[in-house]
């Protein structure tokens, strides 16, 4: 018992040592913007310290609700006496230990001839390559697995996934221990059998917990894991002798899918798009070349490349281990590893959408290969303690190292964003900007509430954003940007003086005010 805490524990610190060299590698590439800057990227920020300042909150969400990812950071908030990017950078580290946590659960116990531990710590490490494949500064990209490093691309709906998985192949495990049982292989039925009879009854209520919270707060959920696991459970079932096991795990995951949709609606009032827009089917041709793009553009760059190649190899073996698994835990982790990314990819297409961060499955799923049956590899006692001893050393160093150059990356300056908010600070005043433009100055005001998110024609553009902002009605300056769309005004007025700050630019009107129009989303 001693040498398995010890194991685990050892996983652990690997673990976060992957995360820490990873979040360092991608913060301090153009991909930070999307982890620092990127206006989509700040709402959990913004939610949180909305929550935090204890506003009115008439908050105007989109279909998913950021309610583990803003838990999340609150809490780090709280309890760490940091600034925003710096919890931005751990909440990035954090967001990897928990799917390295997530991956070992789908690994399966620690038996003879296994090595969950050292597949999963593998498993990280692949995912953490392939986020550093990632070098595209934009959002759209098809540049997937780093997305999981952000508080805002579905970071806990991914965790959520591969839990569920883990928690299926448990629960697919203990079944077939009890089938073995059965055939008069069970050991004695002491306190060991009432503690495999309790783990049997919470594995079904994990998955629906699990499955409740992932869906209420994100619908994406039901796409990416329970439509795919309902699919590969029901094939299984057919081959099953013991089909009990798969059934709790149905019921399990439609349950607590549903009651995470039932649960939706008392948020309706903050949902300001439930997602069934996104549904175009009539554009899948359109889509399919949208995406087909986007993979060319990856294809185009060598570590792009690199890690496409990773993820087909990937989908390769998991296919081969498919064939290969010799029980129904196993076979239900490898088969999902290359069906999954495969629905999802087929469904995105076919429902007509336009946006990359719907195909991320296509960048964790396929790892679950690596765990679907971590089998021990065998070597000399002599060349297992010393790869074992150059590891440790290069992930301790590796995370060492890794921390000054993450913590580097969170503190740059921006001179220009300290210009646009100690102006706005020191006004006293209520501007208004555009959302791609004012996301990040308003997050680091003084009083968030200062600056108010518009559309080109001034109207309130209620979307990720707090609705209490628009009732100041009107405002006396504007910021803008390389991004801002030409303004069109519902009053003819020029600024009396047009502020230079760096890439933005504040158009203060003085005395003179702009009225808000109507809100729209």
């Amino acid at each position: 018992m001693t040498r398995r805490w010890m194991r685990e524990l050892a996983g652990w610190f690997s673990a976060a040592a992957i995360a820490l060299v990873t979040a360092a590698q991608v913060a301090s590439s153009a991909r930070a913007d999307l982890v620092f800057r990127d206006g989509d990227s700040l709402i959990v920020a913004l939610f949180s310290r909305s929550l935090l300042s204890g506003d009115a909150l008439d908050w105007a969400m989109s279909s998913v609700l950021f309610l583990p990812e803003t838990a999340g950071y609150t809490a780090l908030d709280l309890a760490l006496p940091l600034g925003v990017n710096a919890i931005l950078a751990v909440s990035a580290v954090l967001n990897l230990l928990a799917l390295y946590g997530a991956i070992r659960v789908a690994a399966g116990r620690a038996g003879e001839g296994r090595a969950p531990v050292a597949w999963s710590v593998i498993a990280l490490g692949v995912f953490g390559i392939l986020a550093m494949t990632d070098v595209s500064a934009s959002r759209d990209a098809l540049d997937l697995a780093s997305l999981q490093l952000t508080t805002t691309y579905y970071s806990s709906t991914v965790i959520a996934v591969v839990l569920s998985i883990g928690i299926a192949r448990r629960m697919l495990d203990r079944g077939e221990r009890g089938e073995r049982g059965e055939r008069g292989e069970r050991d004695d039925r002491g306190e060991r059998g009432e503690r495999g009879g309790r783990r049997t009854i919470v594995l079904p209520i994990a998955l629906g917990l699990v499955s409740t919270v992932a869906t209420l707060s994100n619908p994406l959920f039901a796409v990416w894991a329970t439509i795919p696991l309902i699919a590969v459970l029901a094939i299984l079932a057919v081959r099953a002798t013991r089909r009990a096991p798969i059934f709790a795990l149905l019921v399990s995951l439609l349950g607590g899918t549903a009651l995470g949709i039932v649960l939706r609606i008392p948020f309706a009032a903050w949902i300001a798009n439930t997602g069934v827009g996104y549904a175009q089917p009539s554009l899948w041709a359109e889509s399919l070349q949208y995406y087909g793009r986007l993979l060319t553009e990856r294809l185009l760059h060598p570590l792009g490349a690199l890690g496409v190649v990773m993820t087909v190899a990937l989908l390769v073996l998991a296919i081969v281990g498919s064939r290969r698994a010799e029980d129904a835990g196993s076979r239900l982790v490898a088969v999902v590893a290359w069906s999954a990314p495969l629905i999802v990819v087929v469904g995105a297409i076919a429902l007509g959408t336009h946006a990359a961060r719907y195909l991320q499955p296509v960048a964790f799923v396929p790892l679950l290969a690596l765990v679907a049956s971590p089998r021990v590899v065998h070597f000399s006692a002599r060349v297992r303690s010393r790869v074992m001893a150059g590891v440790a050393v290069l992930l301790l160093l590796g995370g060492a190292l890794s921390i000054p150059r993450l913590s580097d990356a969170a503190s740059k300056p921006d001179v220009d964003l300290a210009c646009v908010t100690d102006w706005v600070d020191a006004s006293g005043r209520t501007g208004a900007g555009q959302f791609w433009t004012v996301r990040l100055p308003k997050l680091h005001l003084a009083d968030p509430s200062h600056l108010v998110q518009v559309d080109h024609q001034l109207n309130g553009y209620a979307w990720l954003v707090n609705r209490t902002d628009f009732a100041v009605g009107e405002v006396s300056f504007l910021v803008e940007d390389a991004q801002t769309v030409q303004w069109d005004l519902p009053v003819a007025v020029v600024p009396d003086e047009v502020v230079d700050c760096g890439r933005y630019s504040i158009l203060d009107f003085g005395v003179q005010t702009l009225p808000l129009g109507p809100q729209r989303s």
